[in-house]
């Protein structure tokens, strides 16, 4: 019988305590996707590097469902694939080629969230991409790159490519697909996917009325928000104030996610 996540043994005692306070974050940050409906069964995967030179980094086990993830049911795995520590659940192939990409070729992509929610996917459809035409779609759009549909990514070769398209920026429409954020934590990438799950939903909403009569914004002004939104403060914003909320929360709801 496949052992579930909330009867997976602690690690505490195996790990250091900043590699345990990732593995918290990360755990909180799969459960919140559940909690807010991001999720997609077991199909989709959040990650975070773990500290130091060696670039493992922490992925969901492939048979579990989000809301059932804790921190030490969490995966610990190698640029390669190979886990690193003693774990008997497999990780989604896709999952490892996406995320290793991403960690090898941004130092600064300590966590990497990718999701396939319906309103993430139906922007990825759109010619467009993201419109500027809320307040929430202004604060993401600046920050949002695009990498067209390869397939479902199982080719490392894609890898190469998924690092070229997100170049600096730190979210990403994957054409046809679904969204992607990264972040220096697992609280700034979730506050960033945060604003573009809501711009795409609000853009669904706008445009399910249909395209005439929508009110453009005064010009200047998206230019103005991305200036209000800079990353350092949308960081502060994160770590400071909205995760720690979000723990809150979680901890009212159900605190397993921390064992």
């Amino acid at each position: 019988m496949t052992e579930t996540c909330a009867e997976a043994p602690s690690i505490r005692d195996q790990v250091s305590e900043e590699e345990w306070a990732l593995r918290v974050d990360l755990a909180a940050a799969y459960r919140l996707v559940a909690h807010y409906g991001w999720d997609d069964l077991i199909f989709t995967h959040l990650s975070a590097r773990v500290p130091g030179p060696e670039h493992h980094f922490l992925i969901n086990p492939y048979t579990h469902m989000f809301d059932e993830i804790t921190a030490s049911s969490l995966v610990k795995i190698d640029v390669d694939g190979n886990r690193v520590m003693d774990a008997r659940q497999p990780v989604n192939k896709a999952g490892f080629v996406i995320h290793s990409a991403i960690h090898m070729g941004r130092e600064d992509a300590h966590a990497v969230l990718h999701l396939h929610t319906p309103h993430g996917q139906a922007v990825s459809a759109m010619a467009e991409g993201l419109l500027p035409h809320t307040q929430t779609a202004m604060i993401a759009r600046h920050d949002v790159a695009y990498h067209d549909f390869e397939g479902i990514a199982t080719d490392l070769g894609e890898r190469e490519r998924l690092v070229a398209d997100l170049g600096t920026k730190n979210a990403m429409i994957l054409r046809n697909h679904g969204t992607l954020t990264v972040g220096e934590s697992v609280a700034h990438a979730f506050l960033r996917m945060y604003y573009l799950e809501r711009a795409c939903e609000a853009q669904v909403l706008m445009l399910s009325a249909g395209r005439d009569g929508l009110y453009n914004p005064p010009q200047g002004v998206e230019e103005k928000v991305e200036h209000q939104t800079a990353p350092a403060g949308m960081k502060r914003l994160a770590e400071g104030l909205a995760w720690p909320a979000l723990l809150r929360k979680l901890d009212r709801i159900d605190p397993s996610y921390r064992n």
